[in-house]
């Protein structure tokens, strides 16, 4: 596994838990707003071994009872699975946050997991934007979680041009039937855009508006504005 980082403690990360966050290096996508651009892009190196890391978190046993592994795309590495089962065997709970184009290597992560959390980062018609391609894989992601056993979370950054009043229902009908999707603010700065580091964010008036259309297609919407 190729780490760039580590946050020993966050509380908000993993639904009602403690957890310590990973951050995996590398991604297929460029989204223009991304703040771990340095991650995505290879400017941040892989600095920390799977050693490392399990010395880490057994030192934090009485702090954090939960693991996030994060990106950059964590489902790249093809010995993610094998990671996580050693994560599972250490006691602790897990969550993958993943942008659901690797669905293969998804599928032999979940027996390790105890939740996930999948972006939905625009309507279909503008995935090519973020340089991703054919969307059928992203689309077995999709159906593989909301059928599925694990526990999970769609989210969508609401990032103005990607997400506005004619993508929601869009991304509604993408994710129809799931069981709950999470609208969280967009915040301008450190991008991996120039032109995305002054982008006005939605006012939480015009986020509620999106919450109450997304409400049409899923179970539960819960904003983090």
């Amino acid at each position: 596994m190729k780490f760039g980082g580590l946050q020993k403690t966050s509380l908000v990360d993993f639904p009602d838990k403690v957890s310590t966050v990973l951050f995996t290096v590398g991604c297929n996508l460029r989204c223009p707003y991304c703040h771990n651009w340095r991650l995505v892009t290879g400017s941040t190196k892989p600095g920390l071994t799977e050693d490392t890391v399990f010395k880490i978190l057994e030192s934090r046993r009485k702090q954090v009872d939960a693991v996030v592994v994060t990106g950059g795309e964590p489902t790249m590495q093809s010995d993610l699975p094998q990671f996580l089962d050693k994560l599972k065997a250490q006691g602790f709970a897990v969550k993958l946050d993943t942008n659901g184009f690797f669905p293969e290597v998804l599928r032999r992560c979940l027996p390790y997991v105890d939740y996930v959390a999948l972006d939905v980062k625009t309507s279909p018609l503008k995935y090519h934007l973020l340089r991703a391609g054919d969307l059928r894989d992203y689309v077995k992601t999709v159906n593989m979680l909301r059928c599925g056993d694990v526990d999970y979370e769609f989210r969508s950054t609401v990032v103005p041009c990607f997400v506005d009043e004619a993508d929601v229902p869009k991304m509604g009908e993408l994710i129809r039937g799931a069981k709950r999707l999470i609208f969280q603010q967009f915040v301008s700065g450190d991008t991996l855009s120039e032109s995305f580091k002054d982008v006005k964010p939605y006012t939480p008036e015009i986020i509620a508006h999106f919450a109450e259309v997304m409400r049409s297609y899923v179970d539960e919407v819960i904003l983090r504005v």
